[in-house]
Order: C-alpha cells, then sequence, then structure tokens
C-alpha cells in the first residue's frame, strides 16, 4: 500500500507518491509583499534545529511549541526569536473517491489522467489529510542583540531543561518567517506519516 499525505490547510499541497510539494498561496504572497524567489530562499534556508521528539498523534490533536530564530537583514547582531504554539489535528483517512474528486475540483481537466490511474488502483492507494491550526495573535516576539549561533545555542539549552518533548526550535528567514514554519509543519508531517499508517492497519482501518 501506498502512502501520500497531504495537507489541505492554509497553503497548497500538491502530492506526488513519495514526495510532498507545497507553495505558499498567492494571497499570502501579496499581502507579504514576497516574491517567489524570496519563498524559494526561505524554503531552502530554514532548518530544525532541534525537532520534537513527539510525532504527530494519530488518535487525538498534538501541540507543538515552537522557537523560531531569524536575524534581522538591515542589522548585525539582531536576532528575532518567535515563539508560539501549532495545533496539528489528528490525521485523517481519505476515501479514494473523495480524493479523486478533490484533485479534479484542485487541477481540473490537467489531472483527468492522473486521476484515472489513481482510480485503477484505488485500493492499494492511502491518502491521509493533515492539519494545522496557527494564530499569529498568540505568537512572541523578542529581539536580541547577539550573534545568531549564541541565540540558538541559548534557546535550545533553555527547551532542552524543560524537558518538552513537542518543543522545536526553527532557524528561518525574518520576512518570510510564516513560510519557515510551513516547512516545519511540512517536515513533521514527513516524520509522523509512517507511524500514523502504521497505527491505522494495527486497528483495521485500511
Amino acid at each position: 500500500m501506498r502512502l501520500c499525505p497531504i495537507d489541505l490547510g492554509r497553503s497548497r499541497i500538491r502530492c506526488q507518491l513519495p514526495l510532498l510539494e507545497f507553495a505558499p498561496p498567492s494571497s499570502y504572497c501579496r499581502s507579504h509583499n514576497l516574491k517567489q524567489d524570496d519563498i524559494e530562499y526561505a524554503i531552502e534556508n530554514t532548518q530544525v534545529i532541534l525537532a520534537p521528539e513527539r510525532q504527530i498523534a494519530t488518535f487525538g490533536n498534538t501541540s507543538f511549541e515552537f522557537h523560531l530564530i531569524s536575524e534581522l537583514m538591515d542589522r548585525v547582531d539582531q536576532v528575532r526569536i518567535r515563539t508560539g504554539r501549532i495545533e496539528a489535528e489528528r490525521p485523517k483517512i481519505l476515501s479514494p473517491e473523495y480524493f479523486c474528486r478533490m484533485m479534479l475540483e484542485g487541477f481540473g481537466e490537467k489531472a483527468q489522467k492522473y486521476v484515472d490511474r489513481l482510480r485503477e488502483h484505488a485500493q492499494q492507494i492511502a491518502v491521509l489529510r493533515y492539519g494545522f491550526q496557527f494564530r499569529k495573535s498568540g505568537v512572541m516576539e523578542e529581539t536580541v542583540s547577539a550573534s545568531l549561533q549564541s541565540v540558538i545555542d541559548r534557546t535550545r539549552r533553555v527547551v532542552e531543561s524543560a524537558s518538552d518533548p513537542n518543543g522545536a526550535i526553527i532557524q528561518g528567514v525574518d520576512e518570510a518567517w510564516e513560510v519557515c514554519l510551513l516547512k516545519f509543519t511540512i517536515e513533521m508531517i514527513e516524520r509522523s506519516a509512517g507511524e500514523n499508517i502504521g497505527d491505522f492497519k494495527r486497528r483495521g482501518l485500511i
């Protein structure tokens, strides 16, 4: 059985087997004055320094606390730390027929051949839907005068001393920090999908 994890939240996910590709919606780019090059730069320069010990739970919601650290582009040795929580909803199993309809609605006639192939192998494909909730109002920001590495090291010591299995440290780009957070959620899906599908199989749900 092939697994195809997808996220249908604020961002568009193009699903390929077995890879995930994603792109922020055009409305987000316009409202933040971001060009495609800015998005690609943010994606390429996002690094998860400390990943949560826990993965996305199969049969319940999971809350992750993130510390997103970025250098200010116009000032030397000025680093911003954003701290907040992102809620991962329990993954849902989509029926092959529902997924096929969704593909057609999202991509139109160009997806018809791919959807036809999916229908031929519907019983060998499991599709999971992942969702995340994130509120900017809950994010705290702090700007400190220090080198990027020293801030990362200090934040890591704080998170590790707290023994929080849901804590994460992300190094990203200041102007496009939400894109960096989006990439983090995609990596969490990739880490969790195998265990999630195993849990579903053990319960006879797929």
